[in-house]
């Protein structure tokens, strides 16, 4: 799996949003139209959309089917991954339905294994885990709970279970322009053999330099730094290229 850059899409109420570490009291509006950003990112090259219904996180079921619609439609024949309140398989298969490739699976993998199992077995190819912590403890329900269970333990849950990829983010540092946990996703890497793409914390082009050169990281997702323009989406694409 070659180095990807992905830029991402929050969604909150239909329109396209950051949360600082994941406190939804602290919400920045970037645009009104998600569809317009995904046509944006997909114009300048980007080969896989993220995708985030933190409305569907924080309700435990999934919301902004219509802006998840119209992300699919723009980005066309790139492939868009969808996290969010996907807690059973009839809510992943909407999800699918609509045109997403990859549906991620976040609460429903601390709390459902077996969910994740199946569907992972169900959808070959097309289910990812979505382990997001807070001081190496992964955090559910929108980010609103965390638990005792560490990322690594998680992760080799699904060692042999199929999962597509491993979505890696350090609460403390999303939104915060710090940099990504590189050392989490690494030591992720090193537990399993499951894909590790890191999220959260992006601040600068030297941040998309270091995960590229990362043992272990096979991604980074990309979301404020491109909306605020500390990262130019070109340029991160174009080291990813050259990792």
């Amino acid at each position: 799996m070659s180095f990807e850059v992905i830029p991402a899409i929050d969604v909150l109420g239909g329109r396209c949003v950051r949360l600082s570490q994941g406190d939804y009291e602290r919400v920045s509006v970037y645009a009104e139209d998600p569809g317009a950003v995904a046509e944006g990112f997909v114009r300048i090259g980007a080969r896989r959309v993220h995708t985030v219904d933190l409305d569907g996180a924080r309700a435990g079921t999934p919301h902004n089917r219509d802006a998840v619609r119209a992300i699919v439609a723009a980005a066309k024949d790139v492939p868009v991954q969808l996290g969010g309140g996907m807690r059973s398989l009839a809510a992943i298969e909407a999800a699918l339905a609509l045109g997403v490739e990859r549906a991620i699976l976040g609460t429903a993998a601390l709390r459902e294994p077996a969910l994740v199992r199946e569907a992972a077995q169900r959808w070959p190819g097309r289910i990812a885990v979505g382990i997001d912590a807070r001081g190496g403890r992964v955090a559910i329900e929108g980010w609103l709970e965390t638990s005792d269970t560490t990322a690594v333990e998680v992760a080799r849950c699904f060692e042999d279970a199929g999962v597509a990829a491993l979505i890696y983010t350090e609460i403390a540092n999303d939104g915060m322009g710090s940099g990504p946990d590189l050392d989490g996703a690494a030591a992720l890497a090193r537990a399993v053999a499951i894909p590790v793409i890191a999220s959260g914390g992006v601040g600068s082009e030297e941040h998309v330099r270091r995960a590229a050169r990362t043992r272990g990281v096979a991604g980074l997702i990309i979301g404020k730094a491109l909306y605020e323009g500390s990262v130019d989406l070109a340029r991160a694409l174009e080291i990813a290229r050259s990792a």
